[in-house]
């Protein structure tokens, strides 16, 4: 029978928990990485610090052990980008530059006539063509609105007349019942 247990965790004493939130601002901020009093506690909070949470008789407290500010510090370092001074200029990039002449810039001869690109002359015909498609197709709506406008004066002016000839006959036919009832 194996009586073997695992072991425990090994933990770091509370006595090594000894600086207080204000303590480790003291210590960023000695290091030249000052910080707020919230962001040390999110520190805490997300597990980059080691720390103990004890209750006091005003809520809450962090505890922290200094090796972590330290090693925490040493990190922020190591992965911070370096930035230069105000007073160290740039390296220029004139040695990478390919170095242009003058001459590069000269043209043999200038141009005699103002030539169009071919391109652009192709677009240009091409939306002219579009205009004038368009244009043909207005003038051809408006024609058929036009039409549709004269037949519908037509058509009002037939059923017009069709209301005046039958007026009278609709006119007998409802006279009709009441002759019938004075002869019954």
């Amino acid at each position: 029978m194996n009586d073997d247990l695992p072991r425990q965790v090994a933990t770091s004493p509370d006595s090594d928990f000894t600086f207080t939130i204000d303590e480790a601002l003291e210590r960023y901020a000695h290091a030249g990485l000052p910080r707020t009093p919230r962001s040390v506690q999110r520190y805490c909070v997300k597990g980059h610090l080691d720390c103990r949470r004890i209750e006091t008789q005003f809520g809450e407290k962090y505890l922290i052990s200094p090796a972590s500010i330290d090693k925490h510090i040493a990190y922020i370092e190591e992965v911070r980008p370096v930035t230069t001074g105000r007073d160290e200029p740039r390296h220029v990039a004139a040695d990478v530059a390919v170095q242009v002449t003058r001459q590069e810039f000269q043209q043999d001869a200038p141009t005699g006539t103002d030539v169009s690109r071919p391109v652009a002359t192709e677009f240009v015909v091409r939306l002219e063509s579009e205009n004038d498609f368009l244009r043909k197709q207005i003038t051809v709506k408006d024609d058929q609105i036009k039409d549709l406008t004269e037949r519908a004066r037509e058509t009002n002016h037939l059923i017009a007349g069709l209301q005046k000839m039958l007026t009278p006959l609709l006119g007998r036919a409802h006279d009709a019942p009441n002759e019938n009832q004075g002869r019954g």
